[in-house]
């Protein structure tokens, strides 16, 4: 049998799955390059000029400018992707699935966007069999993880946001759907994972717990699984189906080819362009014809592709919507994209709509969100907020730079820890671009003034935290602070917003919630009281002085009023009256047991001590304005200075070390005490109209 007849045979029956079974990598198969955005947005009755944005979609993420050079004006739209890195995919897959990848993509992993090379013409096989040679030789080791347990991971998959793009297991039913109720089959098609199966099962959890080092380009984000849970993950999916893997590469009995044949090839037929496989150098090799000289039914959208042309297996939809962008990329320089452009066109290449929603675009179909669950039985009475991603209209108005990041590529950043699903990360190189995409998109056209300069008088975040409490607007209700939960159903706790918020959106958000964020459960509490300006400024500087607040009346208990800068690790400044410097006194508690406390009314610093800081108690549950007095040991009170300073403030440093300023004698002056490096006394650094002296207190 003829190697042309032993491959009609393999494409034909190696991998049918006949009747669809439950795992989700056996789901209904894809049968062209699957762009999850592009299918779900683009229909065939569609009209030419929605199309050819769904074309330029595809040019881009199938990585046509790899090979196709854009014009300049559109390089920036449609640049290229980084494909998988194969430093270390002769360990993750074996000869044969190698094999099956090189000959013939769409077969062996259905939907798949790499295109195939090879026709089935004269000298192919030989080929194929150098390719995988090579590959199979690219070797590394790859870090022991953990025994992983199926029954886990099958929990895993179908709660942590896995079936937002990938199928949805058919013999699991979603916690929200009654027992003798049809659970419907997602309407738009997943993702293909069937690949898989085939990985070593050790690789696949490696994989999975580091997504970006193999592909970079975000294409499987980083959802930040422990290694166990990686090793979870893997044990499900690896289902062991590879009985009939290479039947025809075994039949073809194809002798070894070598190394450094594949090498060449490797090379020779461009796989350079997408691919790297580490610290190996390879020629540059002149592109193909640019995509301003390209034939609408030729090369890779003719009708059947020669070996050596690039074959994607494109369906009549995709073709239409590839010529229209051709052409209008031949015929027209790339227009300017508005900011929301931008960030559609990002949030398109990066399928960020299978989880959210912007300008009523996007968001998980019905039969996907009812996976999306939560892990508090309370906060089921908040419906779709509790459980689904969150909406992203005005997200760059309403976010700060620090956040942005926190939640892209940081640890952390998650501010609903009753919810189930994860903020998967894509990697900085995909996602950096769209902060300042959000940023300009949602500016508002009627902003609104908060005062955040530090300026604020004397007990305002005492307000704020009344305002917050039980007896005050009740915010402890739904929102929780600090590690206490909120008194009912929990929503967005508040621990974190001056770090997290814009202060305008702070405030835009209080004075109209339901405008602000539609669907929201939030009351509008500010918009018939007069001093609303003056309480949600309250509220931002009990919020933003947080580390060193008491918790509100609802969440507090008794042992929660000693201040302890060594708990948050941060200094903790807090105003009150205290004993020796009066009713206008700040105190200041570092780590390390070292205290400070600054009198604005004289502007100067008044007493030191060492040990414990301040016990709030006698101000905060009594709300009595009797002075409190330091906790510590060795209380010292420094030398009284002359008269006529003008308090005006103080700022933080990163560190959250303040910096007091004053006027005295018509100069600027900025005081600040910062424990010196033995940890046994104070370094008081001077600045008056910008010259620094430097000087030291001690016992």
């Amino acid at each position: 049998m003829n190697s042309s007849k032993l491959w009609t045979l393999f494409a034909a029956s190696a991998f049918f799955c006949g009747q669809l079974q439950a795992h989700p990598l056996q789901a209904e198969p894809i049968n062209h390059a699957y762009v999850f955005t592009f299918d779900q947005f683009n229909l065939a009755q569609d009209p030419d000029e929605h199309l050819v944005n769904g074309g330029l979609l595809l040019l881009a993420e199938l990585n046509c400018t790899a090979c196709h050079a854009a014009p300049e004006s559109w390089q920036e739209r449609l640049k290229t992707k980084p494909g998988p890195h194969l430093g270390a995919v002769g360990t993750r897959l074996d000869a044969d699935t190698l094999w099956l990848m090189v000959r013939s993509p769409q077969t062996r992993k259905k939907g798949t966007q790499m295109p195939g090379l090879f026709a089935g013409e004269a000298g192919d096989d030989e080929k194929v069999e150098a390719l995988v040679e090579y590959l199979g030789s690219l070797k590394a080791d790859t870090p022991k993880m953990p025994v992983g347990s199926a029954d886990r991971g099958k929990d895993l998959y179908h709660k942590v946001g896995c079936v937002a793009c990938h199928e949805p297991a058919l013999d699991v039913r979603p916690p929200k759907v009654a027992a003798d109720a049809t659970v419907d089959k997602p309407g738009s098609s997943s993702v293909p994972i069937s690949l898989a199966d085939a990985y070593d099962v050790n690789s696949l959890a490696q994989f999975l717990h580091d997504p970006l080092s193999m592909r970079p380009a975000g294409r499987m984000p980083d959802m930040r699984l422990s290694k166990q849970e990686a090793a979870d993950l893997a044990a499900y999916l690896h289902i062991g189906r590879v009985a009939e893997k290479a039947a025809a590469r075994a039949a073809l009995k194809i002798p070894p080819q070598g190394v450094e044949k594949g090498r060449q090839l490797f090379e020779s037929m461009n796989c350079v362009a997408c691919h790297t496989t580490g610290g190996e150098k390879f020629a540059a090799k002149p592109k193909a014809k640019a995509l301003v000289s390209l034939k609408g039914d030729a090369g890779c959208l003719a009708e059947k592709q020669a070996s050596g042309v690039a074959r994607f297996d494109l369906n009549d939809l995709q073709k239409r919507s590839l010529k229209l962008a051709i052409a209008l990329i031949q015929n027209e320089a790339a227009p300017k994209l508005t900011a929301q452009q931008k960030v559609d066109w990002q949030m398109s290449r990066l399928n960020c709509y299978a989880c959210h929603d912007r300008d009523g675009k996007g968001g998980p179909e019905d039969p996907r969100a009812l996976f999306f669950g939560v892990n508090d039985p309370t906060a089921e009475s908040l419906g779709e907020l509790a459980h689904l991603p969150p909406n992203l209209d005005k997200v760059g108005r309403k976010l700060t730079k620090g956040w942005f990041e926190k939640i892209l590529w940081g640890i952390g950043g998650s501010v609903r820890p009753y919810m189930d699903t994860r903020m998967p990360n894509f990697g900085r190189e995909q996602t950096e671009m769209l902060i300042p995409a959000f940023n300009e998109a949602d500016v508002s056209p009627t902003p609104v003034t908060i005062d955040v300069s530090g300026l604020a008088k004397h007990h305002r975040a005492e307000a704020g935290r009344q305002l917050i409490g039980a007896k005050g607007l009740a915010c402890v209700a739904c929102h929780g602070l600090k590690d206490r939960k909120s008194l009912g159903p929990p929503v967005i706790r508040l621990t974190n917003t001056v770090e997290r918020l814009q202060p305008e959106y702070f405030k835009e958000l209080l004075l109209n919630p339901q405008v602000t964020q539609p669907g929201t459960v939030m009351p509008p509490m500010f918009m018939a009281r007069k001093s609303a300006d003056k309480e949600i400024e309250s509220l931002w500087t009990y919020l933003r002085e947080i580390d060193g607040q008491p918790l509100p009346e609802g969440l507090m208990s008794a042992e929660d009023f000693e201040l302890k800068p060594d708990k948050v690790k941060r200094p903790i400044i807090f105003r009150s009256f205290i004993e020796g410097v009066g009713t206008h006194a700040i105190g200041v508690g570092f780590p390390g047991g070292l205290n400070a406390a600054f009198d604005a009314k004289s502007s100067r610093w008044v007493l030191i001590w060492k040990g414990r800081f301040l016990d709030a108690l006698s101000n905060w549950q009594e709300r009595a304005m009797t002075p409190i007095k330091p906790l510590g040991t060795e209380v010292k009170e420094l030398t009284s200075p002359t008269t006529g300073r003008v308090y005006g403030g103080y700022r933080l440093a990163k560190d959250g070390v303040p910096t007091f300023m004053y006027t005295e004698s018509g100069k600027a002056v900025e005081d600040t005490l910062v424990p010196a490096k033995d940890g046994k006394s104070f370094t008081r650094v001077l600045k008056v109209n910008g010259t620094e002296t430097k000087e030291a207190v001690s016992w």
